[in-house]
């Protein structure tokens, strides 16, 4: 008696196990279908900002793409070339190479440039490597001021001329409010670091333009 109703039990428990393993996967799907329901909702919540905030996305995500390629360090500055310039091979560049940033320099440096022309010529180069940074500096600005907007203007319709807003009102108006300002902070948050991240990188290509130039200076033709 006492092995059948252990043997009862344990089937049990392992229905009861089993019917919670099989259980898991539907519990999966429903969080993913709670967690697309929240991104829906706070898409909506955004209201008219959802248009200014959606660009601002785009356009920091395009820049950040494009000018983390092009401020890459093989491309502005290569190793082959500092490598030419100091075994006094400057003369002679691979097309490739003479297309870089750097090239042209040395270009200019093979038509008589030197001194402080040279150098004109280099922070001629950074000021075009710097190009795009400046949208991003005023996405990372913008975008949270854009989610303040929505946020104001979302407070602001919990106050109506007449007496105490309605609850569809008042929905409304604190979803406006919450929503703006989160997808604000997610749009500027991460372009901020990409933003830092490209700053350091243009300081990397400055300070290798630099040893360039010196190098060239005293390299005779």
């Amino acid at each position: 008696m006492v092995i059948e109703g252990d043997l009862a039990g344990g089937r049990r428990g392992g229905g009861a196990a089993l019917r919670g393993f099989l259980g898991l996967p539907g519990l999966a799907v429903a969080g993913s279908s709670r967690r697309l329901a929240s991104v829906q909702t706070l898409i909506e919540g955004a209201g008219i900002f959802l248009w200014p905030l959606g660009f601002c996305s785009l356009a920091a995500l395009f820049l950040l793409l494009e000018r983390a390629w092009v401020l890459r360090l093989e491309r502005a500055v290569p190793v082959a070339l500092l490598t030419a310039v100091r075994a006094g091979r400057a003369a002679q560049l691979d097309p490739e190479i003479a297309a870089t940033p750097a090239g042209r320099i040395v270009l200019r440096w093979k038509d008589g440039a030197t001194g402080e022309v040279l150098k004109a010529h280099a922070r001629a180069e950074i000021v075009r490597l710097q190009r795009g940074l400046h949208w991003l500096d005023s996405i990372v600005a913008a975008a949270p001021l854009l989610g303040l907007l929505g946020t104001v203007t979302g407070l602001a319709t919990l106050f109506p001329a007449q007496g105490l807003p309605d609850a569809p009102t008042l929905t409304r108006g604190v979803g406006l409010a919450l929503s703006t300002t989160m997808i604000g902070l997610c749009i500027a948050i991460p372009a901020l670091i990409g933003t830092n991240w490209l700053g350091r990188r243009l300081e990397l290509i400055t300070s290798r333009l630099d040893v360039l130039v010196e190098t060239l200076e005293g390299t005779a033709r």
